[in-house]
């Protein structure tokens, strides 16, 4: 660990932490609904989201056993909310009959298993990649994993950590390299730069004057 970038990672979440509180990410009531969730929140907004659970909520559905055995054309009809729903509806089928046919719908029981050897199962399972599986592991089974995203890449450029072109594993690493592995912090050090992605930080106009991030940022104020 560098102690240097350790200080300055720790400045960073102190700030977005002071602006926003903590985030009390990931919302959901039991681990199946956050691995629904990850897989369903793929290109879309959190709001398309909460109508598809809402929709599987109310038809029963919210199980191991109820996604597989819900005709396929019903459950693409409750989460269309959520766009790309027919890919999405084949993810969630295959991602519950895995769990059912080899651990016996014991989501425990396969979400115990040790950080590598989940990722490695989520990785193979259809549709499900590096993001998703990282969010299933941090959230669901509250294993200390550092997820990142476009948001993570577009806002550690702008602060001069990263260069735009940067992988995800290499942006993992830099985090897991470098903060100590506690659950809770990179719960909401994840869900803090989400935050300031989605409010201040976005693509073509940020709003460098209202972030929190402003007066550790090298590139406040530039003309993007």
């Amino acid at each position: 660990m560098d102690i240097g970038i350790n200080k300055k990672l720790k400045e960073i979440y102190d700030l977005m932490f002071e602006r926003n509180g903590s985030r009390n990410w990931w919302p959901a009531d039991t681990k199946f609904e956050v691995i629904i969730g990850a897989i369903l929140t793929q290109f879309v907004s959190w709001k398309n989201v909460e109508i598809a659970i809402q929709n599987l909520e109310r038809e029963n559905l919210l199980s191991i056993e109820g996604i597989c055995n819900v005709e396929t054309e019903k459950l693409e009809e409750l989460i269309r909310s959520t766009r790309f729903y027919k890919q999405k509806a084949r993810k969630l089928k295959e991602f519950c009959s895995f769990v059912e046919e080899k651990y016996n719908a014991d989501l425990d029981s396969f979400l115990g298993r040790d950080i590598y050897g989940l990722r490695k199962e989520l990785l193979s399972l259809y549709g499900i990649g590096e993001e998703t599986a990282d969010s299933i592991i941090l959230y669901a089974a509250e294993k200390p994993i550092f997820v990142v995203d476009a948001y993570t890449r577009r806002i550690f450029s702008r602060l001069g950590y990263f260069n735009e072109d940067i992988t995800y594993g290499e942006m993992q690493k830099f985090f897991m390299e470098n903060l100590e592995h506690d659950t809770k912090l990179f719960n909401d050090f994840h869900a803090q730069i989400d935050a300031v992605g989605g409010k201040y930080c976005n693509g073509k106009k940020p709003d460098c004057a209202g972030c929190p991030l402003e007066s550790v940022c090298r590139k406040c104020g530039l003309d993007y």
